[in-house]
Order: C-alpha cells, then sequence, then structure tokens
C-alpha cells in the first residue's frame, strides 16, 4: 500500500540516485536544481531551505519496499486555492507498475481534501511522454499554455496541464 510523508534529508541522498542520465534528470528537475548531477546538498537546500513555508509541501510516497517517489506541492501564487505539483519523479526500478498514478492520486487528494485546494497545476516537457500519459490518466489536461526552456543548448517544450476538483 502507497503512502506519502513529508520529505526528510535522508530521502535526498536516495533521489539523487534516481536519474543516471543528464535527459532524465532534467525532465523532472526543468534545470531549477542546475546542471546534472544534482548533489544531495543542492536538492537539500532547494526543498529544505522552505520547511518552515505553509504553502510548500515536499512529499515521498513511500511502501513496505521503502521510497518509491518524490513530488512537491506549492502554492505559486497568492490563490490558496490554486496549487502546482513540482519535481515529480518515481523510483526507475518501480516505474511502469502503476506507482505514479498512484502517487498522483495520493497527492490529489491531498491537495484537495486536506489543503483545500480547487486547482492542481503542473508542467510536462513534450519529450516525456510516459509522464504525460501518467498525469492523463488521473485526470490531468493541458491548459492551452507551453513555455519554452532551454534546457542542455536545447529548446524544450513544456505543456502546462491541470485538474479541478470535482
Amino acid at each position: 500500500m502507497l503512502r506519502l510523508r513529508p520529505f526528510r534529508a535522508p530521502d535526498a541522498k536516495e533521489i539523487i540516485t534516481w536519474t543516471k542520465e543528464p535527459n532524465e534528470f532534467y525532465k523532472w528537475s526543468a534545470g531549477i536544481l542546475g546542471d546534472f548531477p544534482v548533489s544531495e546538498a543542492r536538492l537539500l537546500e532547494a526543498v529544505s531551505g522552505r520547511e518552515d513555508n505553509t504553502r510548500y509541501f515536499p512529499l515521498v510516497a513511500f511502501d513496505e519496499s521503502g521510497l518509491v517517489g518524490f513530488f512537491t506541492i506549492r502554492t505559486p501564487g497568492e490563490d490558496d486555492k490554486k496549487v502546482r505539483f513540482g519535481y515529480v519523479i518515481v523510483n526507475p526500478a518501480k516505474r511502469g507498475s502503476g506507482y505514479g498514478k498512484e502517487m498522483l492520486n495520493l497527492g490529489l487528494k491531498f491537495a484537495f481534501d486536506i489543503y483545500g485546494a480547487d486547482e492542481v497545476g503542473l508542467g510536462v516537457f513534450d519529450s516525456n511522454q510516459p509522464a504525460y500519459y501518467c498525469y492523463k490518466s488521473v485526470g490531468f489536461a493541458e491548459n492551452g499554455k507551453k513555455e519554452e526552456y532551454t534546457i542542455a543548448g536545447e529548446t524544450w517544450v513544456d505543456i502546462e496541464m491541470e485538474i479541478h476538483k470535482k
């Protein structure tokens, strides 16, 4: 049974091992964490540095075998009813088994039922088809917005998606 809990500093050591290639790393980090490979200290700085922020929630998904995934929920603007998922990553040993979908559904439950949001948004690169279809499978839909990023000297297109509380 998959569950969520707050991210803890020791989790960073494992999470940084989940990407072996720069391309994989940039698909979930969008270059916000800096260059590949990300260090444990850099991930901790980005995530733990906001521990006292009441509008930022770094979470891990886990089961009896250990960590399964990691993501953040944050309120990007002044409207607490709109939140955003970020840094969404699933342990590569667990991919393709429904863990990503289950983790996202738990995140949506937290966002809608516990935090009280009405809308959850996220971005996914058009080159990350498995993630795109995972997001669609839990109900996210494109909102018509796209943004270009320059990552590793290339132009990457970010597709914005959202889901609304039912």
